[in-house]
């Protein structure tokens, strides 16, 4: 089971950016899919995530800029980003908790991060 993201880049303050977050090999079930990020010097925060069937949850600082989404036919997470801020600048991480065909047990995946820079 692999995680992979995409989507970061360098924007300017106020613009908009979409990441996404493809999970691939042999899943039988993803419950929990969310974002994570760790800004400069600072440790990894959760920004979102999504279970299936309930409603997002949000970090404070993100609510209302930032809409977190799932295809689940696709495996895929999204997260849309909107007024960017200098202070959202840092590394993005996608984080899924997956159970593989054929097991028992879930575990907790994460992709390889994807760097958002936003340039006041």
């Amino acid at each position: 089971v692999q995680l992979q993201a995409s989507g970061g880049g360098l924007v300017q303050v106020g613009e908009s950016l979409r990441l996404s977050c493809i999970a691939s090999g042999s899943i039988a079930e993803i419950k929990l899919m969310s974002w994570y990020r760790q800004l400069p010097l600072k440790q990894r925060e959760l920004v979102a995530g999504v279970r299936n069937s309930s409603e997002p949850r949000y970090a404070d600082d993100v609510k209302g800029r930032f809409t977190v989404s799932r295809d689940n036919a696709k495996n895929a997470l999204y997260l849309e980003m909107d007024s960017l801020k200098p202070g959202d600048t840092g590394v993005y991480y996608c984080n899924a908790h997956i159970r593989p065909v054929g097991g028992h047990l879930w575990n907790n995946y994460w992709g390889q991060g994807t760097l958002v820079t936003v340039s006041s």
